[in-house]
């Protein structure tokens, strides 16, 4: 017996994945985050059959201090989100788990009510590969989790710095968590998160730290004014939650839904959905081209001895830079100038 068609696996796939097939979803995922050339090739596949069903869920980014309780956070919300008959997918993007060989997520330990409940969907970070290819793995998951049905996608960075900018750049809101404390933390915020925030939640509001949490909603409040957000039509509001007792979970959940009204009256929602499709694919092109780049034997020959004189100060970066992307415009590798010769010889 022959091996079966894969256009007829991927499509047999979509079936089983959109008729709510968990196994399906999983395998799907699997099959998105694989970097093998045919897994790759399927993955298009599976993707171009399923993007019909994509784009109604809310998709939510969630980042947050260390220590803040964003798995908590997540749980609460997760479940509080399951009530109100939503179906929740939880993804993760964790550069560092590249260096580190772990996984945010791990064994789902940290959410064990949320990972029981037949309604949600909780999938760990992929355990290597660059910011970028980790980007990418985590946007498809989300396109896959959208055609599954689910109505809510949240999507947490872990890491620090540039995986910020990359949650914010595939999701509709990007929720900050903070916590209490305001004057010591206000002087460690960047700058830059501040810009990125649909809204601040200060999180670990109860017991003694209730007031703690109030004067610094107050002080986050005024930090928000001092910035330009992305949005003319939404003010990023501040709000103090409880992950542990399961409070303001309601209060985060009526923000996101305004927040989906407002940019979608104002046309806002589809326009910086398009512009996200356009980042994703001129990084999907930088990510090409470096990869083209750095496959080449002459660029493999010659970048180790650029290297080592950038290291040993003989040369600038520039200078290095410049002479291996010289080898370009030699096209010793390149298909097109190997099949002119042969034309020609």
């Amino acid at each position: 017996m022959g091996r079966p068609n894969s256009a007829l696996v991927v499509e047999v796939l979509a079936d089983d994945l959109r008729a709510g097939n968990r196994r399906a979803l999983a395998k799907a995922i699997t099959l998105v985050e694989s970097t093998r050339v045919d897994h790759q090739a399927a993955a298009q596949r599976l993707l171009e059959i399923l993007l019909p069903y994509t784009g109604a869920a809310r998709r939510v980014g969630i980042s947050g201090v260390p220590g803040v309780g964003k798995s908590t956070f997540i749980e609460a919300f997760g479940l509080y989100l399951i009530s109100q008959h939503q179906r929740v997918a939880v993804l993760a993007v964790d550069p560092s788990s590249a260096r580190s060989g772990g996984s945010i997520l791990g064994d789902k330990t940290r959410m064990p009510q949320l990972s029981a409940a037949p309604n949600a969907f909780i999938r760990p970070s992929p355990s290597g590969g660059s910011l970028g290819g980790v980007a990418r793995r985590t946007r498809e998951a989300l396109l896959v989790c959208e055609a599954a049905g689910y109505d809510v996608v949240l999507v947490e960075t872990v890491g620090v710095g540039q995986s910020e900018y990359a949650v914010a750049s595939m999701v509709d809101f990007f929720l900050v968590l903070m916590l209490a404390g305001a004057g010591d933390e206000l002087q460690g915020i960047k700058k830059g998160i501040l810009e990125l925030a649909d809204a601040l939640a200060i999180n670990k509001a109860d017991g003694d730290n209730v007031r703690h949490a109030d004067q610094a909603a107050t002080e986050y409040r005024g930090a928000l004014r001092l910035f330009r957000h992305t949005s003319a039509s939404w003010d990023p509001p501040v709000v103090t939650v409880s992950a542990i007792e399961n409070r303001g979970m309601d209060k985060v959940w009526s923000i996101i839904q305004d927040h989906r009204t407002r940019l979608t009256a104002s046309g806002e929602l589809d326009a910086k959905r398009r512009a996200q499709q356009h980042t994703w694919l001129w990084n999907m092109i930088d990510d090409g081209l470096k990869s083209h780049f750095l496959g080449r034997k002459d660029v493999r020959r010659l970048l180790p001895e650029m290297e080592a004189a950038v290291g040993n100060g003989k040369l600038t970066p520039t200078e290095a830079a410049r002479r291996l992307l010289a080898l370009l415009d030699e096209g010793a590798d390149h298909p097109s100038v190997a099949s002119r010769r042969k034309r020609s010889a």
